[in-house]
């Protein structure tokens, strides 16, 4: 089967222990209703989900995922998922999906307001063609998110650090970026750190060391930006988190938005300032994050 389809996940079956799920989810047309008109996901963006790449058949990076969703999920206040029910949901998908790449979504929202319980479901699709992203890279522009570095820790119910359903500013993100002329664009702190992108996150590379910005200023652990870093740290490479100041940014020796899908980006220029590109290296890291990685 490789069109799209969905899992609806019984939540009330999230607690149970046992090692089959099998029977606690059910598979449907994703063309087909299955929400409620008051579900919050749709009317608030109450939830939160994660993005899974698949590679013919094999879903990549589940455990992180698995465990981001969890920790999204505490930091919105929903019921912690139970991981080896999702699991299995995951595995079942995949397992249906051809060859390729594909996408799977994990979905955890509050459910219809003033509901006993939350609503949750998986989908999968084939993924968009991102080789030619792949090959030739991408301009961004670096845009205010209007918080300090502090934000997240002096006001935990911003959700910064939870990857919600709530997308509206990251796609507004995206849109200002294609009205600068640019393909992507690069969140800043107000106190003039560099973050995230909109959907995805950010590598440079100084010499022979790669740096990614500290997760805890706000910003989601990537699941991606942990594999290139075991890829790195493999072939000798210096990784590691930092604070980044913004004026670091153009005096990169290379860049790279990495993400579930669209994988390893090389970053061609910031703010119409032209970055070198390692071609080289970054076919390697698509190369790499095409093979089966759990």
């Amino acid at each position: 089967m490789t069109g799209r389809f969905a899992l609806m996940i019984d939540p009330v079956a999230a607690d149970v222990q046992r090692s089959d799920f099998a029977d606690t989810f059910t598979q449907v047309d994703a063309a087909a209703p299955a929400l409620s008109v008051g579900e919050l996901s749709t009317q608030r963006g109450d939830g939160v989900f994660e993005s899974i790449g698949v590679v013919d058949g094999h879903a990549q990076e589940v455990v992180p995922h698995l465990e981001r969703l969890a920790h999204s999920a505490r930091l919105c206040d929903l019921p912690v998922p139970n991981l080896a029910q999702w699991r299995q949901a995951i595995d079942h998908a995949a397992a249906q999906l051809g060859s390729g790449e594909s996408v799977i979504k994990l979905i955890l929202s509050r459910g219809v307001e003033h509901g006993p319980t939350p609503t949750a479901w998986v989908t999968a699709a084939p993924a968009a063609d991102f080789s030619a992203v792949r090959e030739r890279g991408v301009r961004v522009v670096t845009l205010d998110r209007g918080y300090d570095l502090g934000a997240a820790e002096r006001a935990p119910w911003l959700l910064l650090g939870a990857k919600t359903l709530s997308y509206a500013v990251n796609m507004a993100a995206l849109r200002e970026a294609h009205r600068r002329g640019a393909d992507d664009a690069i969140f800043l702190s107000s106190d003039g750190f560099v973050l995230e992108a909109p959907t995805a996150s950010l590598i440079l590379r100084f010499g022979d060391r790669f740096v990614t910005p500290a997760p805890n200023g706000g910003i989601l652990h990537g699941t991606t930006q942990l594999s290139v870093y075991e890829y790195l740290a493999a072939q000798g490479f210096d990784v590691g988190y930092d604070r980044i100041p913004a004026t670091d940014l153009p005096q990169a020796d290379a860049a790279w938005l990495v993400s579930s899908v669209r994988l390893a980006a090389a970053i061609t220029a910031v703010d119409d300032v032209p970055l070198p590109v390692e071609h080289t290296l970054t076919a390697d890291l698509n190369r790499y994050l095409l093979s089966p990685r759990d």
